[in-house]
């Protein structure tokens, strides 16, 4: 009869035993519903985000104004001496998109007239010709005389560029006019104050024209992100 009871009390506890286990399984198991549900909800709303962020960058001029915050104000300066930044460069030495369009807006500048020297700032790779010197050539090209350009090649960016014309511009009398990109005017124009050189400005309607177009709209605002990202990079910097 003690071996039944024993027995009996033995089984209880087996019983109770699983009991828990199989509250505490089930309590685990919701947990983990619970948290992957979270998860996914929050995986839900960032891709409505993105989405939305990606509808109005395609669909909406978002890109127009924005390039025309960093170019304010927006001056067609005249003057005697242009000043004209590099932009971007094929693999194959050539110039890309920006720098094209900087290489013409400076053509155009100085068939109105007036101009009597030019300033081209911008090295490169060290295996590609200096995208200065292509630029030159297509101002050359253009019908720009050879000799009223001078070319700095040993700048590598915005920083050097304002740093090594301002020792070539400091002797130079005119009104001096910076020639660049209208997303790229509000930092370049700070760096060449930093370097102790005034600037009038005439901005070239780069990202501004091509978020006029859904084709554009997408390269247009990854150029205004990744020159707003150096601005504030430089800022905090306390170089700007």
């Amino acid at each position: 009869m003690k071996e039944v009871e024993h027995l009996l009390l033995e089984a209880k506890a087996d019983l109770r035993g699983t009991t828990h286990s199989t509250i505490n399984a089930h309590l685990r198991s919701a947990g983990m519903i619970k948290t992957m549900t979270g998860l996914w909800r929050g995986l839900i709303s960032a891709l409505a985000v993105f989405g939305t962020v990606i509808a109005i960058i395609l669909f909406t001029p978002v890109t127009v104004p924005w390039a025309g915050w960093l170019a304010s104000p927006w001056l067609d300066s005249q003057g005697e001496v242009l000043v004209v930044l590099t932009g971007s460069q094929l693999r194959s030495g050539m110039l890309g998109e920006s720098s094209y369009w900087r290489a013409a807006y400076t053509a155009l500048i100085y068939r109105e007239g007036g101009v009597r020297k030019i300033f081209i700032s911008g090295g490169s790779d060290p295996i590609l010709p200096p995208i200065a010197e292509e630029m030159r050539r297509y101002l050359v090209a253009s019908g720009v005389p050879p000799e009223i350009i001078v070319v700095e090649t040993a700048s590598l960016n915005t920083r050097d560029s304002a740093q090594n014309l301002s020792r070539l511009l400091a002797g130079e009398a005119g009104v001096k006019v910076l020639v660049t990109s209208d997303y790229h005017v509000y930092r370049s124009r700070r760096f060449f104050e930093k370097a102790g050189i005034k600037l009038a400005v005439r901005p070239v309607a780069d990202a501004g024209k091509r978020g006029s177009t859904l084709n554009g709209r997408w390269s247009a605002f990854c150029d205004l992100a990744l020159e707003t990202a150096k601005i504030i990079y430089y800022r905090l910097q306390n170089t700007l």
